[in-house]
């Protein structure tokens, strides 16, 4: 369980979030707050006041790992193998665990024939699923994705969630405007303007939403991108 409190950072004020385990999407307007909110989690960032627990512990005595939108401008290795491998190199494990942990997850994430290429050969889609692996490869306690879905193809995003789904990482949080995702997310959260503005299941968002509206009838579906245009805009 991850718990804020008070919590105040740059943009960012909530006074209360729990964050339950399962696949969260958290979604807003640009400058909303959400990269802000993530790096606290991960910390990356230290709030200014308040405090956030990720099971009882301190951010940055928890395991994190971190995928950001352009995950290659983070990448130090020239071979993709030393790429993953770079979180256990840095923590002095023994080579041989190291070898046989990545490959190990790089079956199972579909990626073993990448291994011994450069990271510069790499098509984006390739480099963000390098820079997954380089997240999950300590198992982490919680996974963040900061808008790494905002430039992958549909393939590639497929392929993401279905490794994310399948991992058994306790906590995955991951910004992001599309719609299809925020759907697929067990809980939402929508931030805007600095402040959660809702919590809850795609659907209990969608029926806070219509309530009292005569707009939102006319939309056909959760995964409708107007749909969320109007979530963001509906309270000030």
């Amino acid at each position: 369980m991850i718990h804020i409190s008070s919590i105040r950072c740059g943009c960012l004020s909530i006074p209360e979030l729990t964050i339950k385990p399962g696949l969260v999407a958290i979604t807003g307007p640009n400058g909303s707050g959400k990269t802000t909110l993530l790096e606290m989690i991960a910390g990356i960032q230290i709030p200014i006041q308040g405090y956030i627990w990720i099971n009882n512990t301190e951010p940055r005595k928890t395991t994190v790992g971190w995928v950001g939108e352009f995950p290659d401008l983070n990448m130090t290795f020239t071979r993709v193998m030393d790429e993953i491998a770079s979180p256990l190199r840095f923590s002095f494990q023994p080579c041989r665990v190291i070898e046989e942990s990545v490959r190990e997850l790089a079956r199972t994430m579909g990626i073993i024939h990448l291994l011994n290429r450069p990271v510069r050969s790499l098509s984006g889609g390739e480099k963000v699923l390098i820079a997954l692996a380089s997240a999950l490869i300590t198992n982490p306690e919680v996974l963040i994705l900061d808008e790494t879905d905002s430039h992958l193809d549909s393939f590639t995003l497929g392929t993401v969630d279905i490794i994310i789904r399948n991992v058994g990482v306790p906590h995955v949080l991951f910004a992001t405007h599309r719609p299809e995702r925020v759907t697929s997310a067990d809980h939402v959260i929508v931030i805007k303007q600095g402040e959660v503005l809702r919590t809850g299941t795609p659907d209990e968002i969608y029926q806070s939403s219509i309530k009292g509206s005569k707009r939102f009838p006319l939309l056909r579906t959760l995964r409708d991108p107007a749909l969320w245009r109007a979530v963001y805009a509906s309270d000030s």
